[in-house]
């Protein structure tokens, strides 16, 4: 028989996204609305091991859901990682009655409660909250979908000044381990090369494909780079490479770097932060424990943590191909 939950925490950890203040009300208010006490805890796990927390009710987390970051702050522990920084996080979860956690953020996130869920026998249920989307169990996770508008917005404007100046730019957008946002960025906008680490295109490739587009009559080029991109030490050895090896090209860089977390969610964020979080409220009450909650097919499904890290969320590689048809 599942144990009775009173007392839910809810925390946000890693880096942020938008659309984690959306969640972390949806997890309040479906608290309150099966009349269960809401705990958040600050900073996420370095918050629960000094037990820096607030009660969070229905009117508490009104007027969050269009705000970007998140009210609860977030923050890396190393001191989680070890047995004597768990321990002190579930003294203070016990002295404060706490039976259950919903933890929002990433693989990092999900790795730290399943631990603490099997060393202390705690139910907890993780929300993919990322703007990488690298996480299996889910087609799409909480913030991305407002990091690609944030993207595409940007290089739409770059486009611009790459059009009147016959200018080459190599732009750098987030995922150190995933190609996500610069895919699916990279299609969106219309980009000549979209360089991502799961694809190593090699530097040859790239001088021909660039070459190429000159050939064709293009004028300026758009390149999307991953910053986990494996082609050149980072985008600024690659940017002088091109140049070394094509001086007919202008050649510039932009890194769009943590403008890419910010901003208030879109309304898909809004609207999958909401449904996630109030079905880990449900899934808690439920007497379900180390699983994440994502969206699969438009529907919420459960996912073991041990699948879902274990899995790996491939980029789609009909966009990859649709990309070469579409640069000519």
């Amino acid at each position: 028989m599942a144990k009775e939950i009173r007392t839910i925490g809810v925390m946000t950890s890693g880096g942020d996204s938008p659309g984690m203040n959306a969640a972390i009300r949806a997890v309040a208010r479906a608290c309150a609305y099966y009349n269960v006490k809401c705990i958040g805890f600050y900073r996420g796990f370095q918050g629960m091991i000094e037990g820096d927390h607030c009660v969070l009710n229905a009117r508490s987390v009104r007027n969050i859901i269009s705000s970007g970051g998140t009210i609860l702050k977030s923050a890396r522990s190393e001191e989680f990682r070890t047995p004597a920084g768990r321990k002190k996080a579930a003294r203070h979860l016990k002295e404060l009655e706490v039976d259950a956690m919903v933890l929002i953020g990433g693989d990092g996130t999900f790795r730290g409660g399943q631990i603490f869920s099997e060393e202390y026998d705690i139910s907890v249920i993780g929300v993919p909250g990322t703007i990488d989307n690298d996480i299996a169990g889910t087609n799409y996770t909480i913030g991305y979908d407002t990091a690609l508008n944030t993207v595409i917005d940007a290089i739409d404007k770059i486009r611009d000044t790459a059009s009147s100046h016959d200018r080459l730019f190599f732009i750098e957008v987030m995922g150190r381990d995933s190609g996500f946002i610069a895919l699916n960025t990279g299609v969106g906008a219309g980009a000549e090369e979209i360089l991502i680490p799961e694809e190593d295109m090699g530097l040859d490739r790239l001088l021909e494909s660039l070459k190429r587009s000159k050939r064709s009559g293009k004028s300026s080029s758009i390149v999307v780079v991953s910053e986990g991109d494996k082609i050149g030490k980072n985008v600024f050895e690659l940017a002088d490479y091109v140049t070394e090896n094509l001086p007919d090209y202008d050649v510039r860089v932009t890194v769009l770097g943590h403008v890419q977390r910010g901003g208030s969610p879109t309304c898909f964020d809004r609207t999958l932060a909401s449904r996630l979080c109030v079905k880990a409220v449900e899934s808690l009450l439920d007497g379900e424990k180390n699983v994440m909650v994502g969206l699969l097919n438009n529907e919420i499904k459960m996912t073991s943590f041990e699948k879902g890290l274990k899995e790996d969320h491939g980029v789609n590689k009909e966009l990859l191909r649709i990309s070469d048809i579409l640069s000519t």
